[in-house]
């Protein structure tokens, strides 16, 4: 059988062992009265699927950085994160924002939503020499206080609301150029 060509992706690397779904990683697809498994994994499936982020965020544009493109020979591209409507200069916008969408209403109002940050009246405490010290701390108080303490990068809501970035990219480059 021949090799198939660059770009794609053979049927049979889409195959999975019986019982597990490819797409979500470490769920077996078993049968309805496995603990809530299928239900489990329709949901991992619909919040991978349905990000909150639009709530909030627009599609960023892509600018060609014409100067340093260039400077180094090749096209460079910007994803203009610093046009969102609230705007924190970064793409972490939509991973934080996702994830908070997700917590019940009770949550949030403890947590007074977006209103913590530090540039909205919020007080902000640096505690620690590493990030591994202030991220202890930073849990200690959220559990002390009966608030959600939202990970920078390492949940997977945060995970897919940043993730959006790349899916508007892959969107946005497929009409006009190619990689």
């Amino acid at each position: 059988m021949p090799s198939p060509p660059p770009n794609r992706v053979s049927a049979d690397s889409l195959q999975c062992p019986p019982g597990f779904l490819g797409v979500v990683p470490d769920h077996i697809a078993t049968d309805e009265n496995d603990n809530g498994n299928i239900v489990d994994t329709m949901e991992y499936l619909t919040n991978r699927l349905s990000p909150k982020v639009y709530d909030v965020a627009i599609e960023s544009q892509l600018e060609l950085a014409t100067k340093l493109s260039e400077r180094l020979g090749v096209r460079v591209w910007m994803k203009r994160e610093d046009l969102q409507p609230i705007s924190v200069f970064s793409f972490k916008l939509r991973g934080a924002y996702n994830m908070m969408a997700k917590l019940p209403r009770e949550q949030l109002d403890l947590d007074r939503g977006w209103k913590s940050v530090e540039r909205l009246g919020a007080t902000v405490v640096l505690i620690g020499d590493s990030y591994d010290e202030a991220q202890t701390y930073a849990k200690k108080r959220a559990q002390e206080e009966g608030r959600s303490f939202i990970p920078p990068f390492d949940h997977p809501d945060i995970i897919i609301g940043q993730g959006t970035v790349g899916m508007e990219i892959m969107r946005q480059t497929k009409s006009s150029f190619i990689f």
